[in-house]
């Protein structure tokens, strides 16, 4: 084995430590949570067992971080990221900017007119307008946001957004599970 591949293995361990650490969590808990047993979590912690992926998976799950922060890969020498925008019909795109299940996704999207349908699911919603003015209906209630402003809500009320006229609106989209919440420190501009 090479020596930046060990160095690579040897730091795994405290980085999978530290991440429970931070989270509060018992081994108990994290074994619970992965099925991973104790007495592996505690090897693979103190670096007596070697992480394979069929372990580091779940765990990177159970931590709600990505693969490779567990990793901690090394540098491709590429730093350009390859966004795959998606079409989403009569001129709405969605470019998704993350890919991490069970946390915060984000999406830049670019929403043309459509009617209004109200629609409730399990989440938590964050948009912030980059260009253009967004239309959000919250169940009776009714907002115009403008570039620089921002809403948060639960999606379990229900609620719409689009454009606020007939031209397209662009924003930035978060959608987290529920207990995921921002702080918005800011609140609409007073003109609105």
């Amino acid at each position: 084995m090479d020596a930046e591949l060990a160095e690579i293995l040897d730091g795994i361990g405290p980085r999978l430590r530290t991440l429970r650490r931070e989270r509060g969590l018992t081994l108990e808990a994290l074994a619970d949570d992965t099925g991973i047993s104790v007495s592996t979590l505690s090897r693979l912690e103190s670096g007596r067992r070697r992480p394979t992926l069929d372990l580091l998976i779940p765990l990177a799950r159970a931590h709600r971080v990505a693969l490779d922060q567990l990793v901690a890969a090394g540098s491709t020498g590429d730093p350009r990221v390859h966004l795959q925008p998606r079409s989403r019909g009569r001129g709405s795109v969605l470019v998704p900017l993350t890919q991490y299940p069970g946390r915060v996704q984000v999406f830049k999207q670019v929403l043309a007119h459509r009617e209004p349908k109200l629609v409730t699911h399990s989440g938590y919603e964050w948009l912030y307008v980059l260009a253009g003015e967004l239309r959000l209906v919250l169940g009776e209630r009714e907002v115009v946001l403008g570039p620089g402003e921002a809403a948060e809500f639960d999606t379990t009320e229900p609620h719409w957004f689009g454009p606020a006229g007939k031209d397209a609106v662009e924003i930035l989209h978060l959608f987290g599970p529920h207990g995921d919440q921002a702080v918005i420190r800011t609140g609409p501009s007073a003109t609105r």
